[in-house]
């Protein structure tokens, strides 16, 4: 009998939870920001989120861009933000603390989990991609096991899962069933089903969007609102969602 591969969807807004929902995935990951790499969602976003869709919601905390060495102003917010999430009916939370030198926070990651655990027991923990930044991968995931992280979100150091395929099959056979191994970056429907074989994962991370406009803001293509790159700013007419036909079509890959 062929053993049932999880998709989890990126999300970015309640429309988005709805559209993956539609599409067939299994569970949420909620965030704001998705162009930033994902920040913490609103409480009112969740709640619109829990209101129209069964899957279980993993919410981001992370306060700002810019790495995952907090100040203490940062780590406080972090804190509450996961509290309220929790309050709120998040099914897990989604965290990385890393140090300067780019290790994992071991202390910082404890006082975190005693907190939101002392808040709800049960409750589900995610080590995002931070992981993919640290000098020694297997080092982070003897940290995050001796925690008792649930699971552990991973490109496997590389820009995208696929090209990082080798190490998520070392980091899978590292963890040896103690953590949860959770692929994510760049998988879609023309990879999915031979990176599961390539690996043995038994779940997937994707955000399966697509390009939307807004033309509301056309009439002064001088404005941004956001910040630049290379001295040029992100479109303001646009915007990316979860698009259900594309998470549909992950489903049926990973169903061979």
């Amino acid at each position: 009998m062929k053993k049932k591969i999880l998709f989890e969807v990126c999300c970015g807004c309640t429309e988005d939870a709805v559209q993956a929902e539609k599409g067939g995935a299994d569970r949420i990951e909620l965030n704001s920001a998705l162009f930033l790499g994902g920040l913490t969602p609103s409480i009112g976003t969740l709640e619109a989120v829990k209101a129209q869709v069964k899957l279980p919601v993993m919410c981001m905390v992370r306060p700002r861009e810019g790495g995952f060495c907090y100040t203490d102003f940062d780590y406080d917010a972090i804190c509450r933000d996961a509290l309220a999430l929790i309050r709120a009916g998040a099914d897990g939370i989604v965290f990385g603390f890393l140090k300067p030198d780019g290790t994992v926070d071991e202390a910082r990651c404890a006082d975190f989990l005693g907190r939101i655990r002392a808040e709800k027991p049960e409750i589900e923990t995610v080590f995002h991609r931070a992981i993919d930044v640290v000098p020694d991968v297997f080092a982070a995931l003897d940290t995050l096991i001796a925690l008792n992280v649930t699971r552990v979100l991973t490109s496997g150091q590389r820009a995208s899962a696929p090209a990082g395929a080798e190490t998520i099959r070392q980091m899978r056979a590292h963890a040896a069933g103690r953590i949860d191994i959770l692929p994510g970056g760049g998988i879609n429907a023309g990879n999915v089903r031979g990176f599961i074989e390539e690996t043995g994962v038994s779940s997937v991370h994707a955000s399966a969007r697509s390009l939307r406009h807004d033309t509301s803001v056309r009439g002064n293509p001088e404005i941004f609102f956001g910040g630049k790159i290379d001295g040029k700013g992100v479109p303001e007419d646009e915007y990316k969602v979860t698009d259900s036909a594309l998470v549909g079509a992950v489903v049926r890959a990973i169903e061979g």
